[in-house]
């Protein structure tokens, strides 16, 4: 047994003794929370639909703001069991979300929804750009939701690794908020050792007049971050260079990379400077006491300036950037008496400016009939990527005079959903509630490359040819129902289905190497099947199994998206058209796919809960069994002689994990509250025809233990401490390597590679008067050093001040 696996056994079992030492709850009072089938203690506010048949946890605003530093909305799961998001820096827009079975390249099996309209980036299954966090403030959140699993029939295949529902403040009375926050980052790795800072700022204003209700609310971010990428150099085979052919440089550092072979770095690159604003408003109206109609309009706006620090200096002390392919002094650079080749890294500018509407009607009186309608469209009204070519010798790349310009104008999406519930008997304890539904969602992706015209600077330089593009279309139309039956006071039975029809039209690509290639429409039918028992056993304990099967269909980026790449071979007798779905020439590819599958999971779980004097211990046993999985890997089964690397189909992968988690209030001592969670998980390609020698190895991204737990001791009602803990396992950045017969990331610890890490974090709040507050809090107290294939920030000081109305 490794030293991990003894420490989250040793972990767990503690946690069993302590809360098995916790007293009961009470006998359940007429006015209890528990409601067998949900079991989970919650608000009214909560955005869980009735009857949910899966695990659960949430956090509310006071919890956030108590315990979390970030000032993101993705902030608000920093503790949530089994839950992790990838924010490299704080305004980090590529923040990939990773739940249980799945990790931080899964943005489309994962849902995260704000007051109903879908945050999540169904255009790819990435990080990259993940769900929109920007597009909800943190400071207008009032609590959050999570859902594990697609166990109920209300949500997509997307649910498979589950779903999120923020819930947003509305005011029933005059209220305003102001928020300034301020934070410094220490970093030191390689060549760099800096601060790095930023500042945020937020203002919130609503009221509720008659049967009117408005909510509107501002946010502003500026941040500079560490570098988040770093360049190397690569050797030259013998000879040594001649003289006039290398320039001696000092400033480059060595370091081992994932495969534990020497690196040498020669520049940090992608230092983000961004800027942030994101503009909601939102306008209400109420027919009757149980019925309103909800507007919401967001606007979010960004701009990233990516620059770059070469660590190489002359003899001179001039910045050396990067070497030429032409003869010359700078044709090689000469580092501790070996020659290299350096690439000089590339500059960018990304302008964002993207809108979504939403348009939500609700009616519940609680008698036999309640519906809601939520409609949401989002549009990517602005997005434009300009970089810039690298330079040679003394001249940087911010006076480059090649690069490309990429736009991105009219990506977008939108849904609609129309619900109801059926009470036979006409009340809210209805031993029957029929839950139906209909769903529709069209995605599109527009996306053009171009080569910007050569002669002046890549910064105002128009666009030239057309180097690659994008179209595609994907619409997904389903129904679904579910009954919610109580059939003892003790028995739940939850059981439901989906029938989902999708479809993908309109696909193209365009490369200036191979032309364009048009693909065929096609569609699948697909249905879902729901179940879930819950048996109350006392007061004290509650047990649920659950089954639900997923259908995640392909996005439309792994069906359309252009990114050329060369095929591995040596078949040079190979003929235009024999690599099946890839067009002519036969030695070029796209990583897009557009003859993907959907891939299918059946999910189980059991879940037991013990019912404490203040909070809830969950501990759940849960697995899926994939089919089709939707995996980027290497076809050994193409042509004779090539390979092709893109996301393909893998016919069978098993997972199954357990996991413990608790809330509980005044623990041991009145005013101390914790939340913590342990959680391990398995998972195993076990059937590939495209590829055996991947059969029984793991897939990419998936940590086999995370854990957090967070603790928050409140001195008084106007002060309170909180200190967090973070673990995460190290991670495979790639798959198995079937010609090696090895990982090619013995050494996680390093950039590029997917460590493991255990962090520390602590906050101080204290409302010093009856409307102001100030916190002060410190992430990554110790200053570990990890890495998601690129550092995750270090030491990182918060100060903020809040005035609330």
């Amino acid at each position: 047994m490794n030293n991990g696996t003894f420490r989250f056994n040793g972990i767990f079992l503690a946690l069993v003794a302590a809360f098995s030492q916790f007293p009961a709850a009470q006998a359940a009072e007429p006015d209890s929370d528990k409601q067998l089938g949900e079991m989970v203690v919650k608000s009214d506010k909560s955005a869980l639909p009735a009857n949910v048949p899966a695990s659960t946890e949430s956090v509310t605003a006071k919890q956030i703001a108590e315990s979390v530093n970030s000032v993101s909305s993705s902030g608000a799961l920093q503790y949530v069991p089994s839950v992790h998001v990838r924010e490299r820096f704080i305004g980090d827009v590529n923040g990939g979300l990773a739940m249980r079975m799945y990790g931080v390249n899964s943005s489309a099996q994962t849902i995260v929804y704000a007051d109903g309209l879908l945050l999540s980036n169904f255009l790819n299954n990435s990080c990259c750009p993940g769900p929109r966090w920007g597009m909800v403030s943190q400071h207008a959140i009032d609590r959050v939701d999570v859902m594990y699993g697609p166990f109920s029939a209300l949500y997509p295949g997307n649910s498979v690794g589950g779903v999120v529902l923020m819930t947003t403040h509305m005011p029933s009375k005059l209220e305003a908020h102001a928020q300034l926050d301020f934070f410094n980052e220490r970093f030191k790795l390689y060549g760099t050792d800096d601060n790095f800072t930023g500042g945020h700022v937020a203002a919130t204003v609503g009221n509720k007049v008659g049967d009117w209700s408005f909510w509107l609310s501002a946010d502003h971010l500026d941040n500079h971050s560490h570098p988040t990428d770093f360049t190397s150099a690569t050797a030259k085979s013998a000879p040594a260079a001649g003289a006039g052919q290398f320039t001696p440089v000092t400033g480059a550092v060595y370091d081992l990379d994932t495969a534990n072979k020497q690196r040498v770095i020669t520049a940090a690159t992608s230092l983000d400077h961004t800027v942030k604003d994101d503009v909601t408003i939102k306008v209400a109206y109420d027919f009757s006491p149980t019925t309103r109609a909800t507007y919401t309009f967001n606007a979010w706006q960004n701009t990233s300036d990516k620059l770059i620090d070469s660590y190489l200096k002359d003899a001179a002390g001039n910045t050396i950037y990067g070497t030429s392919s032409t003869p010359g002094i700078y044709r090689y650079v000469r580092i501790d008496g070996k020659d290299y080749t350096v690439t000089a890294p590339s500059v960018s500018y990304t302008e964002s400016e993207y809108y979504m509407h939403g348009l939500s009607l609700k009616s519940d009186s609680g008698g036999a009939w309640a519906w809601d309608m939520v409609a949401s469209y989002f549009t990517q009204n602005k997005d434009i990527i300009r970089a810039s070519s690298g330079n040679s010798g003394t001249t940087p790349s911010t006076a480059a005079t090649a690069g490309s310009i990429t736009y991105g104008d009219g990506t977008g999406w939108y849904n609609v959903d129309l619900r109801g519930i059926w009470r036979p008997d006409g009340n809210i304890s209805s031993a029957h509630q029929v839950s139906f539904g209909l769903h529709t969602d069209t995605y599109t992706t527009k996306s053009d490359k171009y080569d910007l015209v050569s002669g002046s600077n890549w910064q105002i330089s128009n666009a030239g040819a057309l180097n690659t593009n994008s179209r595609g279309e994907t619409t997904t139309t389903a129904i679904y129902i579910q009954d919610a039956w109580q059939i003892t006071p003790k028995w739940k039975l939850v059981v439901g289905g989906r029938e989902e029809h999708w479809e993908a039209k309109d696909g193209s690509n365009y490369a200036s190497t191979s032309g364009n290639v048009s693909y065929p429409d096609k569609s699948v039918w697909a249905f879902s099947p729901k179940a879930s028992l819950s048996y109350l056993v006392n007061d004290d304990w509650a047990l649920r199994g659950s089954y639900g099967r997923g259908t995640r269909f392909p996005t439309v980026n792994e069906l359309f998206k252009n990114v050329g790449i060369t095929v591995a071979g040596t078949n040079t007798a190979a003929t235009a058209g024999q690599i099946a779905g890839f067009p002519a020439p036969y030695n070029t590819a796209f990583t897009n796919n557009p003859n993907l599958k959907p891939e299918s999971a059946d999910s189980w779980e059991f879940t037991v809960e013990r019912f404490l004097a203040n909070g809830l211990w969950r501990t759940s046993l849960f697995g899926e069994e994939k089919r089709n999985a939707l995996i980027s890997q290497t076809d050994l089964t193409t042509i004779p002689g090539f390979s092709i690397s893109s996301v393909q189909n893998v016919d069978k992968v098993r997972s199954y994990g357990l996991e413990t988690s608790v809330q509980a209030n005044d623990v041991l001592v009145r005013g101390l509250d914790l939340m913590g969670s342990v959680a391990y998980i398995h998972s195993r390609i076990v059937e590939n025809a495209a590829n055996p020698g991947l059969e029984g190895t793991e897939q990419t991204l998936l940590p086999a233990w995370r854990a957090s737990a967070v603790g928050v001791y409140h001195q008084s009602e106007a002060l309170s401490y909180s200190l967090g803990w973070r673990y995460s396992a190290r991670q495979h950045a790639s798959l198995y390597n079937t010609a090696t017969r090895q990982y090619n990331d013995p050494n996680a610890d390093t950039y590029m590679g997917r460590s493991s890490f255990s962090v520390f974090d602590a906050k101080v709040l204290y409302k010093f008067a009856k409307q102001w507050s100030a916190s002060l809090g410190i992430d990554n107290i110790t200053n570990v050093k990890y890495y998601t294939q690129y550092p995750y920030s270090q030491r990182t000081i918060f100060a903020g001040v809040k005035f609330d109305l």
